[in-house]
């Protein structure tokens, strides 16, 4: 057995133990005195929130949360910008046994509605700024933060922490594919395994790194890596409050001396392309949506370093990767996405880029309450996770992305299914028919943008157009709205009724 594998089993053990506990691996095991997260204010202030303030506070708010009807099991919704009670919340959620469900700030009325609903929640945890899209739900209780949430941080704490076991589920997130409502992934406790391995192999985070991964915690990529993943491991996260800027991110890099970057490639483009220059970064990396050869070039310059691109879903976490850490280290290959992460073994199944269901990271088993969706992962003999994706893998073991295999938007490191989006536009009395697609960002810097083909009723114009963005935007999501809408006299379709969207974004 190498060192590698000995190092992936070890975390295998520690984290799928029948009796493990949340809240201790990610908060109590470590240093009281280290410091958990930097949250670095849009002022560029900080605070720092350390190992034994985050164990206190999330023990007193556990006992709140108990108090307001909380148990094991219970889906427990947080709509909460990067803040530090959003990590205390998710540690006391953590220490009752409970289920964290993320939500996106971003998120309109919509998409937020959808997922408390499915989730079954009773209980949301939100602030101030985002209360109004709570509030139009049905049926729930509201926890904001402010004098209702101090007050519970001052009762009693809780005097353990419920053992939900390796199998136990922690997080549900949501994903969406081409048709459907959005599909709920449990996450089992077991995952660590596998997001700890990515923090060390795939990233390099050392004790001695000031570590920012910049995405947002109401997504995979946000809180598996720049929440979960460094608590799993004891280090340093630093997290912005404000909003993404290029010249903001590089002046947060210089100041506090930023030496481990990970964001989407978008962010990276556009820092390329507002001149952003002069940094010293030790390992820069992007995951969300392919990884052009210029932004890897540009960055060595720019930044110090190349920006190596990583691979992965909401389902698995990262498992493909040109990675950083010396043990693994390669050249990277142009265009590659890299080789597998330790501890998965990778193939090309029905075309598609698949995880080998034998692989001792893979934790993922199916969707909430959705057999028909999980069946459809899974190759019938049952050998492979099928990823949706189509790939290549050269000679020498060298993964390609091609294309998604389904219709999943790749927009600015998020991933928007259609369907969502045009579920809100049909709504409007002036649309018939209507399909969502995604193409390349004009401007370079997205990836892909989102546009509709809509028939209306009475035929388009300008007003119509910004009607249905506007609805998008305020209904649904911010960052799903089209940036174009073409009115067209029909929407190509199979015989069968299914439309053609290969087709619409030829166009």
């Amino acid at each position: 057995m190498t060192r590698i594998d000995q190092t992936t089993a070890q975390w295998l053990t520690r984290y799928g133990a029948d009796d493990a506990d949340v809240a201790g691996l990610l908060c109590d095991d470590h240093d009281p005195a280290a410091v958990a997260f930097t949250f670095v204010a849009p002022d560029l202030t900080t605070t720092a929130l350390t190992y034994g303030e985050l164990a206190d506070r999330s023990r007193r708010l556990a006992g709140g949360l108990a108090a307001l009807g909380v148990r094991r099991g219970d889906r427990v919704p947080v709509l909460m910008g990067k803040r530090p009670e959003l990590i205390v919340t998710l540690l006391a959620i953590w220490r009752l046994g409970a289920v964290h469900v993320p939500l996106f700030t971003a998120f309109a009325i919509g998409a937020v509605r959808m997922r408390v609903e499915s989730s079954g929640a009773k209980l949301v945890v939100t602030e101030p700024a985002q209360r109004s899209k709570v509030d139009p739900i049905a049926g729930i209780t509201v926890l904001e933060t402010g004098s209702g949430f101090d007050a519970l941080l001052s009762g009693e704490p809780v005097a353990e922490s419920v053992r939900v076991g390796g199998d136990g589920t922690f997080v549900q997130l949501y994903t969406s594919g081409t048709t459907g409502s959005p599909k709920g992934v449990p996450v089992p406790v077991r995952a660590l395994a596998s997001f700890h391995c990515y923090l060390h192999y795939g990233l390099d985070v050392g004790p001695e790194d000031v570590y920012w991964n910049a995405a947002d915690p109401g997504w995979a990529y946000g809180l598996y890596y720049a929440v979960i993943a460094p608590l799993a491991a004891g280090r340093t996260s630093l997290l912005f409050e404000g909003g993404f800027a290029p010249e903001t991110t590089a002046e947060i890099v210089r100041r506090f001396g930023v030496t481990n970057f990970a964001g989407a490639p978008t962010m990276y483009r556009a820092m390329s392309h507002a001149g952003v220059s002069g940094l010293s970064l030790r390992r820069a990396s992007a995951a969300g949506e392919p990884l052009s050869p210029d932004v890897v070039a540009w960055g060595r310059t720019a930044l110090g370093t190349p920006v190596r691109d990583h691979y992965g879903q909401t389902e698995l976490g990262m498992v493909i990767g040109n990675q950083w850490h010396p043990d693994v280290l390669e050249e990277i290959k142009d265009g590659s996405m890299g080789r597998p992460l330790p501890g998965f073994t990778i193939g090309i199944a029905d075309g598609q880029i698949a995880v080998a269901t034998d692989s001792p990271l893979l934790w993922f088993t199916g969707y909430d309450r959705a057999p028909e969706k999980t069946t459809e992962r899974f190759t019938p003999d049952g050998r492979w996770y099928l990823t949706a994706d189509t790939g290549r893998v050269d000679d020498d073991g060298h993964f390609f992305f091609t294309a998604r295999d389904d219709d999943v938007i790749l927009a600015a490191g998020y991933r928007i299914g259609p369907f969502d989006v045009e579920s809100v536009l049909i709504t409007h009395p002036a649309v018939a028919e209507v399909a969502v697609v995604g193409r390349p960002d004009p401007e370079g810097i997205r990836g892909e943008v989102v546009e509709a083909f809509v028939v209306a009723d009475g035929g388009g114009n300008d007003e119509l157009a910004r009607e249905l963005q506007d609805l998008v935007r305020d209904t649904y999501s911010k960052h799903a709205y089209p940036r174009t809408v073409h009115f067209v006299d029909a929407l190509p379709k199979t015989p069968s009724g299914k439309i053609q969207r290969y087709l619409l974004r030829q166009r």
